[in-house]
């Protein structure tokens, strides 16, 4: 999605910074990075995490200072400026105390999926990650009436339908003309899918525990999501936010 729009004229993003997925949260020092609070699958979780316009560190000073730490990597020709970092799920309210004009886009994934593919990176068990997932949208809901722009995208709608899902965001972010879609892959998730249903039709009886075991326990909570562990294809709208 970043992608996509910095390829828009009136957009610029970050690229070609030399940190981890050009994300902002690496070129600051305003506040802690991810990897502060554990890390990928970890940080959500954390209470220092999830910050709001009343932390000690919502001050003009920090505004200006964060602006300047990321003014480098931006071309300020173009009124529209990205930032992407996976913490700013948990910190929208600081953001918006530090810049009242922003405007969050919140790209939601499949629970499982997301939750598969940290594994590749932490030593964490699927239940733990799983759970992370969920308290981490539970905050951003739970924050999100505060917000006065924000807009909620599912993953697996702009992959399906990229051109009408950019084109709503470009609504969203008043920009002129299209968005470019660029080459969205749209089966990054299959691998994830396979691994979750390998795991359901398993031979081994402890592996098919493991699964009713965390069906029992998120399915309620994934359908107030849009989502399903039972069935992985399944969606439904996100929940009314604002």
């Amino acid at each position: 999605m970043a992608r996509c729009l910095a390829e828009h004229p009136q957009v610029s993003g970050f690229a070609g910074t030399g940190v981890k997925e050009d994300e902002g949260q690496h070129l600051q020092t305003v506040y802690p990075s991810a990897r502060e609070h554990g890390g990928a699958g970890h940080f959500a979780v954390a209470e220092a995490a999830h910050l709001t316009e009343e932390s000690a560190l919502a001050t003009e000073a920090n505004a200006r200072r964060l602006f300047e730490q990321w003014q480098p990597h931006w071309d300020l020709a173009r009124p529209v400026l990205i930032e992407k970092s996976p913490p700013n799920l948990v910190m929208t309210r600081f953001l918006q105390s530090l810049f009242p004009d922003a405007r969050f886009l919140i790209v939601v994934r499949h629970p499982v999926v997301v939750s598969l593919s940290t594994m590749k990176w932490v030593d964490d068990s699927l239940e733990t990650l799983l759970e992370a997932w969920f308290h981490a949208h539970d905050v951003f809901v739970g924050d999100a009436a505060r917000l006065h722009r924000v807009q909620v995208v599912k993953y697996e709608d702009f992959v399906s339908d990229t051109v009408r899902t950019l084109s709503d965001v470009a609504g969203f972010l008043d920009l002129t003309g299209d968005v470019p879609a660029g080459s969205v892959a749209q089966d990054r998730s299959d691998g994830y899918v396979d691994q979750w249903h390998q795991l359901k039709t398993a031979k081994a009886p402890w592996r098919r525990a493991r699964y009713q075991r965390l069906c029992d326990r998120f399915e309620n909570r994934a359908n107030a999501y849009g989502y399903s562990l039972l069935d992985l294809k399944r969606r439904g709208p996100f929940p009314e936010i604002g």
